[in-house]
């Protein structure tokens, strides 16, 4: 046996980050785009981007700081205030992660 769990944010009893929601915006960061991002999630751009805007909605900061496309390209970057949660987020998600194993392991043992 293996625990599991999900782990989600919320404020205000809305929902702000969740694995899958920190995944979207560090797929953004990765690849200067909100497209690629999506398209790397199995995502439509519109899905995406009202993740994003959920988001930023919910927490009341803003998240991306976007170029508008054309034939020099765009792109959407993180702002720091996004960057930082995220951080943040796979911190805390980590030590969730290590609570539960040794809580699982108090119970059950190896």
């Amino acid at each position: 046996m293996e625990p599991r769990a999900k782990v989600w944010l919320e404020q205000d009893g809305k929902l702000v980050l969740s694995d899958y929601r920190v995944q979207l915006l560090r797929l953004i960061e990765e690849s200067g785009s909100l497209s690629d991002a999506a398209q790397a999630m199995g995502l439509s751009y519109r899905r995406a981007w009202g993740k994003v805007k959920e988001i930023e909605h919910n927490l009341g900061v803003k998240l991306l700081e976007s170029a508008a496309g054309g034939p020099g390209g765009g792109g959407s970057r993180l702002t720091p205030e996004a960057r930082r949660l995220v951080e943040q987020y796979d911190r805390f998600r980590k030590a969730a992660e290590a609570d539960l194993e040794q809580d699982f392991r108090q119970t059950f043992g190896r």
